[in-house]
């Protein structure tokens, strides 16, 4: 690999890594400003498109952390920030928007022992942004590699879970929606297109 400097936490970084440090972040950036904007509320008929969107580009960016070699900082010292106000307003947010719909049911290990257990869409979504907030403090300070090891290990033990469980509820929440439309309200909707396309075009 590569060598071309240091982080700010003494390690040596290469160019690669620095690269995927780059772009992790302006993927953890993009998802943290599009939860917000759904908690938000101002557009709720959005809000599930926008979290598929988030949810699937983030998704992408924990993959490829997850399948390249660990990344070893030269420190592995955890500060504990405390609790994050900004989060905790996230949730409560979605918990509204998301009210009769947040709760779902998952195989909590499909491997080792495939119970069944509640999961809040809510949670998910802010768990995921509590890790890659984490992980941008120690990017923004120029800890570089520390970013990297930090968001490869919580996607691997934390967040590419929870994402993964969040975009299959998303994208189920989202077909019910577009699929499951009672037929007479279809028919009568083709029926109405049908005749404002013989008005708009008369014959004769």
């Amino acid at each position: 690999m590569k060598q071309d400097g240091r982080s700010a936490d003494g390690s040596a970084v290469g160019t690669d890594l620095s690269g995927l440090a780059v772009e992790t972040a302006a993927q953890a950036r993009t998802y943290l400003v599009a939860v917000r904007e759904v908690a938000a509320g101002t557009a709720p008929e959005a809000a599930l498109p926008m979290l598929l969107l988030a949810l699937s580009q983030v998704q992408g960016a924990g993959a490829r952390l997850g399948a390249m070699v660990d990344v070893v900082p030269a420190e592995r010292f955890e500060p504990d920030h405390g609790p994050d106000p900004d989060l905790d307003l996230i949730r409560e947010g979605l918990q509204a928007l998301l009210t009769g719909v947040d709760e779902y049911a998952e195989v909590q290990d499909p491997v080792l022992t495939g119970e069944v257990v509640r999961g809040s869409l809510a949670n998910d979504v802010v768990s995921i942004a509590a890790d890659l907030s984490h992980g941008l403090r120690h990017h923004d300070a120029g800890a570089t590699t520390e970013a990297l090891w930090w968001w490869q290990f919580s996607y691997l033990s934390s967040w590419g879970e929870r994402a993964a469980s969040a975009l299959r509820v998303v994208l189920a929440l989202l077909a019910h929606v577009r699929l499951d439309v009672d037929e007479e309200i279809v028919m009568e909707a083709e029926m109405a297109a049908l005749h404002a396309d013989s008005a708009a075009d008369p014959v004769g």
